[in-house]
This record gives structure tokens, C-alpha cells and sequence, in this order.
């Protein structure tokens, strides 16, 4: 992706079904579970590199012992900078006779991360000011382990202000305006209610003391507690929580936007978002990594018994879509062979743009994520040559007109011609991002290979995704351009991002993307921009709507443009300035048809369409046209009108 953009978390638990007695035996060590989380949250950096959090449950701890601990990180690197810092903390101890690290009864008492649950949380900040204090897990802590709570996820919810006034019409004063501190408050009340309701039960009973805790431990119904604070959420979510007890729930939401995938044997079981990290650590084969089902809550009791349960209705599921062009590890084989058809869906399009001529054409991608599917893009176009050279020597031969000279000509020119173009200076790409303002660096994000172009050739480079075209413009196409090459196509995976994301992906502001402001100027240039003014009052009137009836307005800026008018307003906008280079740029989109046809099973589309999985999405495409109109920035489901 050339434009960079922050996205999804990314989460890891894993559950002990041994003591850790059994781990230090078989494995030579009783950390094997924290080693494991480590592996685990290591092998999704690529979900997360904002900051970090880790906790850990331990089960059946005595009275006055602690049970539940948590540390969190914002700082550079802060993975291992906090596993490694736990272990030093570690060896510290076990040199001053503190505790024997070998000695599994002992490191449970003595270490706070030898434990029974683990749970990992990598982080993308995608607004305001980020710390510590940002970072997942969240901890709600009460000196009853059966109401004290860990949640962490990979979530967003489209309508925080609304789950916050349900607290306060409670009589709650909820300090913190996030969605996460209302997710951990909405369930912790729930489990606060479950938890009083237990106690009086257990007291009218007669018993008393120490049994009071135990009992109330064996009847707490987690998934009844989740099911109950799930009600009215609105997005797309997986998360995960325990409770102080050992009780472990994972859920993910009833669309299935956000991805959870988990590993079971006899010795433990284990989420992951993507299911690669988990086949990676554990050695698992493919079919063995299962995804929890949308709308479900796996429940862990502390006693080890497990189950899912339905929490919402079941419906139509919609992934998203991004994860599959650009978020997940691309060494998934589901993901790796939908990205190489991604790729090659575009064939037709390219083929058009080179006029068929491949011997006047160089293939290419942008690095780095757009590798996978430049491999399925050359595949086609060489099967797309493979048939017409079939097809003209048929014909030749018909014809008596196949002589050597004509074969030769056929079999070993005009064949498509792959090249790596652009190289990625990762370092200065990282400093960028740090020291904003410094415009005059970003055409040096890249380096270039020179001579792999021929001076007048169309050279056709493929990116996973175009979202605001900054870096296009003011890198990508300025550098492209020193080769000399008669015309650039750039060919975007994704189609045209069109609507905001609400669910967790950082595309919330409209007036961002590219394809919006091709269309603003194309309704301007025509007349039409009446158009604009009247969407603006319809989206005001949407919004006063109930949730259940209103639709998305936006929807009618786009609808008398085909899409290839609106590529070539891109192309426009991108067109490099000030350079000493004035070939033609073309810019082609996927289309929505051959990205659901490279897509196996369902996925969420609404950033291309406009169609939402959820009436909050459908909230938040209206309210972002109304602040991009009144000028407002932020996220469209932080600013309220």
C-alpha cells in the first residue's frame, strides 16, 4: 500500500490446560505458555506497532496472593522490549534466591507471568495522542476475583456516545470516552450484576466463608454476561477477556468483520487473528486452525470446560475485505492464492491499456504488499499471451503460412516482461512518518532501478490499494517517471475507495480519498454541483431518521459516474508536477465483481459500495459527508452532531 494506513489489532491468548508442572517436563520449561504468547503477538507485528500490552490469569491462587497482572508498552520496539523485560526481572530474582526458575510451584508464586491464561494485544493508534495508557489489555480491578476483569480486542464500535449514555441513564459515571473503556464498563456491570445476584444466592443458602468465592466461581455464567453487554453494540469486533477467577471468553461480532482464528489440542488452546501465527507456533496444519464463528462466544471455564455459544442473530457475514488485500500475512495459502487472483483479475484492463502490445511494456508492483498479487497479474498475462500465440499459430498453420521467422517471432517476442522497479527505503519511510511536514523527503521513499525501461514503453506497476494517492503524486509517479516511459499505469487490487471505514481501519475522513474528491470535481465541472449542497440536507435528514430506516445518501454523489470516468479524474489529480516528464498517467480500479469472484466465500464491501453490514456504518457515511461539508475533521463517529 503506498499510502500508509493504520488498521486493525491484532490479539493472542493462550490457555493452559496442564499445570505448568507438565510444560516443564515435556518442554523444559514451565514458561512454555508465555513463550508461546510471545511467538504468537512476534508473528502479527504486522498488526500493530503503535504499542503492545500482555496480561496474564493465574487459577486457584490462595487468599491474599495476587492472580491477575498486566503490563503495557507504547515505547519503540516495545514487543520485545517488554517480554525481554519481564525475563530480566526474572533472572534477577533467581539470582538473588528469590525464587528457583526451575521450579514450577515456585515461579507460579514468585513470577508474575507463570500462569494458567495469557493474553497479548498489539496496537495501531489511529487518532489523537497515544501512551501506555492507550494499550490493551484494560484492567478493572475488586479485591473479589470473580468481579475483577482483563479485555482487550480488535474492535470499533460506530456508536460509543450512545453505549456511554446507557451508562450514565443507569447512574454510571464512565470516565473515558473510548470504546474500549465502555466495552470493559458494560461488561464489568454485567458481571457485577451476575456476580451480586450469585452471592445472595449462596448467603440465603447458609454458606459462608471460604466456599462463598468457590461457589460463586462455579455458577458464574460468562456467556450470558458477554450475550447481556453485547446488546445494542454496533461494529466490528474481537474480543477477548478474563475474568479474575481464570474464566476466559473470545468473541468476535455477528458479521464476522474482524477475524479470530483458534488452535486446540490436550495441552492447550489458543486465538489468534490470523490463523498463520497459529499454524507457525503450534506446527498446525491448515484444516486444524478453525475460525470462531460470527455472532459466537467461546467460553473457557477455569475448571477447563469449554463451549461456544450464539450471542446475536445469526446474519449475513462480511469480512473485510482489506484483510485479504493487504492486512493479513500473505503466507496464509487461503489469503496468498486470493491475492494472486486479485492480480490476475485485472488482465483484461491491463491488456486494453498496453494497446496488446508486450513488447513495448514492463511489469511491476509496489513494494511491498503487492507482490503476491503482481505474481497472479504476470500469471494471467501470460496465459493471456499463451492463448493468442496458440490461436496465431493455428492460424499461420492453416493459412501455409508458418515458417520459422513467423514461430520465432510469435514463441519469443511480445511475452510479458516482469521487472522490480521501485525499492522501499524502510528507514527513511519510518522517519517520515515521525517528523511530519517534511514534504520535500517523501519523493525519496523509494529507489528506482534504472534501465529495465525503455524510453517511449508502457510501464504498468501494481499497488495493492489507492486510498489518498499522496504518496502516488508526490513519490511514487515523480520517480517512476525518471525512466523515461511513454505512459504509466498504475492498477489498484482494491477498487475505488469511496465510502469511510467505521469498523476499526483508519479511512474514516471522505474529503481523504481520492476517488471522493474525483468525484466532487467532476460534479463541479459538469454543473451539477447543486448535487453536492442537496446530499449534504439529505444526510441531515437521515441522521434524524430511526437507525432501522435510514439508508446512505452519499451514495447518490457516485451514482451517474461510471468508474472509469472517475479513474481518469484520479489519474488527473495524481499527475506528478514540476518534472521534466510529460507522458500519460492511467489509473485502473478492480472491480467489485472480479474482487468478490477472487474472494473465496463472503466479504465486506462497503468502502467500494456503500453497502454497511450495520446501521452504524450506514450512520457514519452520513455524518462524514456532513463534516467534510462543514469543514470538521476527525473521525466521523468521534464528532457528533
Amino acid at each position: 500500500m503506498s499510502d500508509p494506513l493504520k488498521h486493525e489489532c491484532g490479539i493472542a491468548v493462550v490457555r493452559l490446560k496442564k499445570p505448568l508442572a507438565y510444560y516443564q517436563d515435556r518442554y523444559g520449561s514451565a514458561l512454555w505458555g508465555f513463550n508461546k504468547l510471545f511467538l504468537l503477538m512476534e508473528k502479527q507485528h504486522n498488526r500493530g506497532q503503535d504499542g503492545v500490552g500482555i496480561g496474564c490469569a493465574k487459577i486457584g491462587m490462595p487468599a491474599g496472593q495476587p492472580y491477575i497482572f498486566r503490563r503495557r508498552d507504547s515505547k519503540k520496539d516495545s514487543l520485545a522490549k517488554l517480554f525481554r523485560k519481564e525475563l530480566k526481572e526474572l533472572q534477577r530474582r533467581h539470582r538473588k534466591g528469590l525464587l528457583d526458575q526451575e521450579n514450577p510451584d515456585d515461579l507460579r508464586k514468585n513470577f508474575d507471568f507463570a500462569g494458567d491464561v495469557y493474553m497479548g494485544h498489539l496496537r495501531y493508534g489511529t487518532s489523537g495522542e497515544f501512551d501506555d495508557g492507550s494499550c490493551h489489555p484494560y484492567l478493572r480491578r475488586s479485591n473479589w476475583p470473580t468481579r475483577s476483569l482483563m479485555v482487550m480486542g480488535n474492535f470499533n464500535m460506530t456508536n460509543t456516545s450512545q453505549l456511554n449514555q446507557r451508562m450514565l441513564d443507569r447512574g454510571q459515571h464512565p470516565v473515558f470516552g473510548t470504546d474500549t473503556q465502555t466495552v470493559l464498563e458494560e461488561i464489568g456491570f454485567h458481571l457485577d450484576e451476575a456476580h451480586t445476584d450469585i452471592y445472595h444466592e449462596v448467603r440465603d443458602e447458609g454458606i459462608a466463608g471460604d466456599h462463598t468465592a468457590e461457589l460463586i466461581s462455579e455458577r458464574l455464567n460468562l456467556a450470558h454476561i458477554v450475550a447481556e453487554s453485547a446488546k445494542g453494540w454496533d461494529g466490528g469486533y474481537c474480543i477477548s477477556g478474563v475474568v479474575g477467577n481464570g474464566d476466559l471468553f473470545v468473541m468476535r461480532d455477528p458479521h464476522g468483520i474482524r477475524p479470530c482464528h483458534y488452535y486446540e489440542t490436550d495441552e492447550v488452546i489458543a486465538f489468534a487473528s490470523e490463523r498463520v501465527p497459529l499454524m507457525t507456533v503450534f506446527e498446525a496444519e491448515q484444516d486444524e486452525v478453525k475460525a470462531l464463528d460470527p455472532g459466537t462466544v467461546m467460553t473457557i471455564k477455569n475448571s477447563g470446560e469449554h463451549q461456544s455459544e450464539r450471542f446475536a442473530e445469526k446474519v449475513d457475514p462480511k469480512p473485510c475485505s482489506f484483510e485479504k488485500i493487504y492486512f493479513s500475512r500473505g503466507n496464509d495459502p487461503q489469503i496468498y492464492k486470493e491475492r494472486k487472483a486479485m492480480g490476475a483479475a485485472l488482465v483484461d484492463q491491463v491488456v486494453e491499456s498496453i494497446g496488446h502490445d508486450f513488447d513495448k511494456s514492463v511489469f511491476s508492483f509496489v513494494p511491498n504488499t503487492a507482490e503476491t498479487a503482481y505474481y497472479g497479474l504476470m500469471d494471467g498475462l501470460r496465459l493471456y499471451r499463451r492463448k493468442k500465440v496458440r490461436s496465431d499459430i493455428l492460424e499461420a498453420l492453416q493459412r501455409g503460412e508458418l515458417t520459422e521467422e513467423k514461430l520465432d517471432d510469435l514463441v519469443l517476442r511480445n511475452w510479458p516482461v516482469g521487472e522490480k522497479i521501485a525499492h522501499k527505503d524502510i528507514k527513511l519511510r519510518t522517519f517520515i512518518s515521525k517528523e511530519s511536514g517534511r514534504n520535500q523527503l517523501v519523493s525519496h521513499v523509494y529507489d528506482i532501478s534504472y534501465g529495465v525501461v525503455g524510453e517511449g514503453d508502457s510501464l504498468v506497476v501494481l499497488d495493492d490499494s489507492i486510498v489518498r494517492g499522496t504518496t502516488l503524486k508526490q513519490s511514487i509517479l515523480k520517480i517512476l517517471a525518471r525512466t523515461k516511459p511513454g505512459k504509466i499505469v498504475i492498477c489498484s487490487t482494491a477498487p475505488q475507495i469511496r465510502y469511510p471505514d467505521c469498523y476499526g481501519i483508519d479511512m474514516s475522513e471522505m474529503g481523504k480519498f481520492i476517488a471522493f474528491q474525483a468525484t466532487i470535481n467532476l460534479l463541479e465541472r459538469s454543473g451539477r454541483g447543486a448535487l453536492i449542497e442537496d446530499v449534504y440536507k439529505d444526510c441531515i435528514a437521515e441522521l434524524e431518521k430511526p437507525p432501522e430506516e435510514r439508508i446512505n445518501a452519499v451514495k447518490r454523489l457516485y451514482a451517474d459516474f461510471a468508474d472509469d470516468e472517475i479513474s481518469k479524474e484520479i489519474a488527473a489529480i495524481v499527475y506528478p508536477e514540476d518534472i521534466d516528464w510529460h507522458g500519460e498517467v492511467e489509473v485502473l480500479y478492480q472491480t467489485v465483481d472480479n474482487l468478490h469472484d477472487s474472494i473465496e466465500g463472503p466479504s465486506g464491501d462497503w468502502y467500494f459500495t456503500g453497502d454497511y453490514p450495520t446501521q452504524g456504518g450506514v450512520a457514519v457515511a452520513n455524518r462524514a459527508f456532513i463534516h467534510w461539508r462543514e469543514g470538521k475533521v476527525g473521525r466521523s463517529y468521534d464528532l457528533h452532531l
